[in-house]
């Protein structure tokens, strides 16, 4: 396995078989001594070479050390006790539209309307050209490196190991909020659809985290056991039951679309910007969490079949589903009724039904659709949160206890119990509002340090095989990462001093832990 896997890197990675170890910042370029081609390889010179010598690295080159992309692909395919290839396009597009369409448009309209009015529709267009920059740039890198990590493994083949360990914390930090927020509004449809069937209601005292009149929110607790329990089956059976709660929210927001547009009235649209330019782009900034799913479909680089030709694809037509969806929803609610109407409105969709119609049936049916749809955005969300997890220990960042795999499910088990615990922990005891903008801050700076990984990746390994390139490069990267930024500045305050605490932890948890055992600096096999 060793030979094969020397192959590989060779075949992938050329400029690593020089064995000369020098560092570039500009193509984040290392070598230290004369030594092999992959992580394994690097903790001594070669044998029977007289002048090799090994140097101690300096923080400096320690902090901008780059994984090669031949090692991503030996780590990947180089295990029997990996996570195993076991869907194709279908599912894969399926798991995009699935860790997208939920809380962005069932829930979040009641605080992003407010802000925008009207205008939300421009909101949500802004917020979708932003996501189509990143997703071409995701696909490109997506067929270049076809690995489990997402935006993190493409930043450690481009930025270096620093970088990439913030990234993934910022990954982590997308990852576990955005699913506690997802959780948070599951309760709110769960109350409605109770209230129209049998006039019960879960008292607020069980149904409302702390901050929000509640003492614990017990329905997001619940869902996150379910979504537990299924992702421990396995990720064949978790996508599988994913595409089919696909399938029926989109049944139910083309329900809810029909209904709203027939009852459309233009007078609702003035005023069409009632705070001006800084509300839509604030508004534009907080509902931009509900595009995850694109950074959720690369995170399946390892169990997907083909991932050169599938990932790119399943990247772009998600996107194209999910943006298509969100406009048209949104222009018929803010249609349906006045925008004043939004603020602290729960389960808005069904209430908009219900108020139209006067029926209870047509709000049932699009509470329960919500129930689903919400379930398999949490479903997909702690999905990808385990990968993330799981490729960050590979490389030794992490704790071993989160790269172990259950040989017979091929799943992370204790890692998905880890981070289940601690997502159902979050959306038990903090307010909806709280959670959106930090995972809009996480999610964008993801999706900009992938714009920039196009250009560095061009620049250092153009010979690399890609399924895909971005048009109109360097424009089109640059734009990307120009509205992410955009965007970023449109979010409070106290979400900038939020994160900065988090990233101030993470960066003392790399100095103090993973630097020294990082793969690349232990020379150990991932």
């Amino acid at each position: 396995m060793a030979d094969a896997g020397g192959s590989v890197a060779s075949a992938l990675d050329p400029a690593a078989s020089t064995g000369m170890f020098e560092f570039r910042v500009g193509d984040c370029h290392l070598a230290d001594g004369d030594l092999g081609e992959t992580a394994a390889g690097r903790s001594a010179p070669r044998t029977g070479d007289a002048t090799a010598v090994t140097t101690r690295p300096t923080l400096w080159t320690t902090l901008f050390r780059c994984k090669p992309v031949a090692d991503f692909i030996v780590a990947g395919e180089g295990h029997s006790h990996g996570l195993g290839r076991k869907f194709g396009l279908f599912q894969l597009t399926m798991l995009g539209v699935g860790a997208t369409i939920g809380t962005g448009i069932f829930v979040a309209l009641t605080t992003a309307v407010p802000e925008a009015g009207p205008a939300v529709s421009v909101s949500f267009v802004i917020a979708g050209i932003t996501a189509a920059l990143t997703a071409l740039c995701y696909a490109e890198l997506a067929s270049a490196v076809p690995v489990a990590g997402s935006s993190y493994s493409y930043a450690y083949a481009t930025m270096g190991e620093l970088a990439a360990f913030l990234i993934g914390a910022c990954l982590l930090l997308e990852y576990g909020v955005s699913a506690s927020a997802i959780a948070v509004g599951w309760g709110q449809y769960l109350n409605e659809a109770l209230s129209l069937t049998t006039g019960w209601r879960i008292p607020d005292a069980l149904a409302r985290p702390p901050g929000a009149g509640g003492v614990v929110n017990l329905p997001a607790v619940v869902l996150v056991g379910l979504c537990l329990t299924l992702l421990l089956r396995g990720a064949k059976e978790s996508t599988t039951v994913n595409a089919v709660l696909v399938l029926l929210k989109l049944a139910v927001l083309l329900l809810f679309v029909s209904v709203a547009f027939a009852h459309f009235n233009t007078d609702n649209l003035h005023p069409f910007a009632p705070k001006g330019l800084i509300g839509i782009g604030s508004a534009a900034s907080s509902i931009f969490f509900s595009y995850i799913g694109i950074d959720a479909v690369s995170t399946a680089g390892e169990e997907v079949d083909n991932p050169r030709r599938n990932l790119p694809l399943a990247i772009i037509l998600s996107l194209l589903i999910v943006t298509a969806a969100y406009i048209l929803v949104a222009v018929a609610a803010v249609g349906a009724q006045p925008w004043t109407a939004f603020k602290g409105q729960e389960a808005g969709l069904a209430v908009i039904l219900h108020n139209l119609t006067g029926a209870a049936w047509p709000a049932l049916a699009l509470s329960l659709g919500a129930i689903a749809s919400i379930f398999s955005v949490t479903l997909v969300v702690l999905y990808g949160q385990t990968r993330i997890l799981y490729a960050m220990s590979r490389d030794g960042l992490l704790p071993a206890f989160f790269r172990r795999v259950d040989p017979v499910r091929q799943v992370p088990r204790q890692n998905t119990w880890v981070v289940a615990g601690g997502v159902a922990l979050l959306a038990a005891l903090v307010p909806l509002d709280v959670l959106v903008n930090l995972t809009s801050m996480g999610t964008l700076i993801a999706f900009a340090s992938v714009s920039i990984g196009v250009i560095l990746l061009r620049r250092s390994r153009p010979d690399l095989p890609r399924g895909y390139r971005v048009p109109f490069y360097p424009v089109l990267p640059i734009a990307s990462a120009a509205f992410c930024l955009y965007l970023i500045a449109g979010l409070p305050k106290d979400t900038y001093l939020l994160f900065a605490v988090w990233l101030g932890g993470a960066a003392a948890l790399y100095f103090g832990y993973s630097r020294r055992r990082s793969v690349l600096a232990t020379g150990a096999a991932g």
